[in-house]
């Protein structure tokens, strides 16, 4: 059985796609609805899937997804740490952790040290995946074996992985694209146009790139599902929440704080990380002023524009 910890789009869609495999348990914290999570409007909940508030009942499955924001994770390894021992472990997290500067893979493995970790990331909307539209993911483990075998269990007719062993690169790309689509959605929502945002997905690439690649991932990654992949889509819809919240940054419209922004966290992140290796991230740290609006958007973007000219 497969046991998916937290209720909210994401961990509500994979349910609803993983039934096709096997039953499942997904369970939340708090759940005040039946039959539909009103995140999820339109989208039934199969009969194979348990929802509960019982932690012991999910945390009895031997594979677990872990569907929890990048920000709360920590807390709840904290908490749970022990009780994942000797599981199959995968984050579906994107993020980097402002308190460790790490992705959930480094948090995972050091709660759960003989837990098999793996990384499930690519460029995917909770609604496409709930609704059975065709989507492919990157599956990221060390173990190729242990990969091998999440592969099988994880996927279904039409949501297909692929399997890597760059857990850093996989991760990586995940979550630095968050940070790139909010940079996007704010050239939109300041009427700059479609070629500033191009200039903006493609410098912001080899932003990803670059950082990735001092971290240890291979650069044939951040090519792939996890990083390419991902980053053209969040970049190119409204579907996704870090595009919008730029969209709102760059027409200086209202946004709802109790919407979740991964990229706006991972941007400070990102900023903390530049100033302890010495990495040149230009547009991770007007992001980052940007989401705390330490900075207007007329000035981030003449600060962008006025950087020397150089060789791409």
């Amino acid at each position: 059985m497969i046991g998916i910890l937290g209720a909210g789009a994401f961990g509500t869609a994979l349910a609803v796609a993983l039934t096709a495999n096997r039953p499942v348990t997904l369970w939340g914290r708090r759940i005040d609805w039946q039959g539909e999570n009103p995140r999820l409007p339109g989208v039934a909940m199969p009969d194979a899937v348990t929802v509960t508030q019982d932690l012991d009942a999910a945390l009895a499955c031997d594979t677990i997804l872990l569907a929890l924001p990048a920000q709360a994770l920590g807390s709840f390894l904290d908490e749970q740490g022990p009780r994942l021992a000797g599981k199959a472990l995968v984050s579906t997290a994107k993020g980097i952790d402002l308190q460790h500067l790490t992705g959930p893979s480094a948090l995972i493995a050091q709660a759960a040290p003989d837990a098999v970790v793996a990384v499930l990331t690519g460029p995917s909307f909770a609604a496409d995946i709930a609704r059975g539209l065709p989507t492919a993911l990157t599956l990221a483990c060390a173990d190729g074996a242990a990969a091998q075998v999440l592969q099988d269990r994880l996927s279904t007719p039409v949501l297909r992985l692929y399997r890597t062993t760059d857990v850093t690169g996989a991760e990586l790309g995940g979550a630095l694209k968050n940070v790139i689509a909010i940079a996007a959605g704010t050239v939109i929502g300041a009427g700059l146009g479609d070629s500033a945002r191009a200039a903006i997905i493609t410098r912001g690439f080899a932003e990803m790139t670059r950082l990735a690649i001092h971290l240890g991932a291979r650069p044939e990654t951040l090519t792939g599902l996890s990083g390419l992949g991902d980053l053209t889509l969040t970049c190119t819809s409204a579907g996704s929440r870090n595009f919008r919240f730029g969209c709102a940054i760059g027409s200086g419209s209202a946004w709802d704080s109790a919407t979740t922004v991964e990229g706006a966290a991972t941007a400070r992140a990102l900023a903390l990380m530049a100033a302890r290796d010495g990495l040149d991230l230009p547009i991770a740290a007007m992001v980052a002023r940007l989401a705390e609006g330490r900075v207007s958007v007329e000035k981030a973007m003449d600060h962008l524009l006025s950087r020397p000219l150089k060789e791409e």
